[in-house]
């Protein structure tokens, strides 16, 4: 069952960079449930860092959405939030509202976590936008350690 139908935006709006971020949080956490929901400053992969949501699902595995910016485009997690009262239900879907500024993860009974989401392809499409989306298993992170 989908909560949300799938939004379509033009092709001036995006080149198909906010459906496959989506589609790669729904790949991650469809089938978990979320034991929590924090953000951090995250490495980026110049040596930098990124402000980043981590969810943290009950197998272990953490789901990382960091913020990215290049020149005039990028996207940024504005705010959170969590419904504790739906964490013990499994995660059905993942969709998304306003033209992808709000982003649901939802299970049978409603949202679980709701996500504001600010982006801009900026000049489209010469600078790089989306979530940098990464998905650690515990035992990777243990490996890292």
């Amino acid at each position: 069952m989908t909560m949300y139908p799938e939004e379509t935006l033009s092709e001036y709006e995006d080149d198909g960079t906010m459906p496959s971020n989506v589609a790669t949080l729904r790949e991650a956490v469809v089938g978990r449930r979320i034991v929590s929901a924090e953000r951090v400053a995250a490495t980026t992969w110049w040596g930098g860092s990124a402000d980043a949501l981590i969810i943290t699902l009950d197998d272990g595995a953490r789901v990382e959405l960091a913020d990215q910016h290049d020149c005039c485009a990028g996207t940024a997690l504005e705010s959170f939030l969590l419904h504790p009262e739906k964490v013990d239900h499994i995660i059905t879907g993942v969709g998304t509202t306003d033209g992808y500024t709000t982003w649901h993860i939802y299970a049978d009974m409603g949202d679980v976590l709701e996500l504001s989401v600010g982006w801009s392809a900026g000049n489209p499409f010469y600078y790089g936008y989306g979530f940098g989306i990464t998905v650690k298993a515990l035992d990777e992170r243990e490996a890292a350690a």
